[in-house]
């Protein structure tokens, strides 16, 4: 008897020594290990949010400043978000991934445009390389729109997440208002840009690869959101593109990553930069990495701060909805160039 074809990675290398031919990248477009830098303490810039709230805090505004336009990522401590908090978050996603295939398959979907749904790769309709990776893809603002799609497995799932979300949101808010000041804009500028605002989470899952240098969790891309704050475990994975070099980003405990997304970059009229960065795998660790996408709505209408546009600077992007953008970076998969390429004026 044919057995049915396994619609999730997790399932589908159980026992397998190599990798399956649907994820072998061209060899052009490979993980070259030797190439990579690895970070050494402050290869990305940690900034400390304590200093927000006190006298440092013009100091804070031009390191997150700097960040932003030197970098496009940045990493955060004393952030607010406590660290039980962070832990009960990715214990869950553990256990969710660790849950039997026919309990986890409830929550699947291949269409892009579900709120809450497990998937694989990135949209396995449009792609023709897949990507080493399971992701459980979450939205989560307003919480009592969408808690009730959530899975209910394990059982303290939705509690542990939904606390996770509203805490990192509060974190989001106050990193708005310090890039905003730090573009020289009104404090509630950039959020109110954004409409009614929409946040959106995923859990991603990269099980040990039996021949990582051949393929990608997830392939060089940049995101088409505002800004991200991720989350990662203490396995390394992620790389980010700096003066033309990949350098691995290892993680420090009871920090996050932020990196500025496609829209911050219009906002600022191109002042700030959306880098593009990757993840990687490796064939001893599973790897979970929760990033939290925070997006403006989707009948927004995003261009350049009007404050950020003169005669020497002039508006480097066409007014666009969020919602058509969004369609298009779907649509494209993780192609090598920026989304926002189709959105630059003439």
């Amino acid at each position: 008897m044919a057995t049915a074809t396994k619609l999730l990675l997790t399932d589908l290398i159980s026992g397998v020594n190599h990798v399956p031919s649907k994820y072998i990248r061209p060899i052009s477009d490979r993980p070259n290990r030797a190439d990579v830098q690895v970070s050494s303490e402050g290869s990305i810039p940690l900034i400390d949010l304590q200093g927000l709230n006190g006298p440092n805090h013009s100091d804070i505004i031009e390191q997150i400043a700097q960040a932003c336009q030197n970098d496009g990522f940045f990493q955060v401590k004393n952030h607010g978000v406590p660290e039980e908090m962070i832990d009960n978050m990715l214990s869950i996603a553990r256990e969710f991934f660790r849950l039997p295939e026919s309990e986890r398959m409830k929550m699947y979907s291949d269409d892009p445009s579900k709120t809450t749904r497990l998937s694989t790769s990135f949209n396995v309709k449009t792609e023709k390389t897949a990507n080493w990776r399971d992701f459980l893809r979450l939205h989560c603002y307003p919480l009592e729109d969408y808690v009730h799609e959530w899975p209910t497995n394990p059982p303290s799932f939705r509690e542990k997440v939904s606390e996770y979300c509203t805490s990192v949101r509060g974190l989001v808010l106050k990193l708005l208002e310090a890039i905003s000041e730090s573009l020289g804009l009104q404090k509630d500028y950039i959020v109110k840009a954004l409409g009614k605002q929409a946040q959106h989470m995923a859990l991603n899952y990269y099980p040990p690869c039996p021949e990582p240098d051949l393929t990608y969790g997830l392939p060089g891309h940049t995101d088409g959101n505002l800004i991200t704050i991720l989350l990662q475990d203490d396995v390394p994975g992620l790389q980010v593109l700096r003066k033309g070099k990949w350098v691995a980003v290892n993680p420090i405990p009871n920090t996050f990553i932020v990196n500025i997304g496609d829209q911050m970059q219009v906002i600022s009229n191109d002042r700030y930069k959306s880098v593009l960065h990757r993840a990687v795998v490796n064939c001893n660790k599973e790897r979970i990495s929760i990033p939290t996408f925070y997006c403006p709505s989707p009948d927004a209408l995003i261009g350049p701060a009007k404050e950020l546009i003169s005669h020497d600077q002039p508006a480097m992007y066409r007014n666009f909805t969020y919602a058509e953008f969004y369609g298009k970076f779907w649509d494209r998969g993780l192609a090598k160039e920026c989304c926002l390429d189709l959105f630059k004026q003439n």
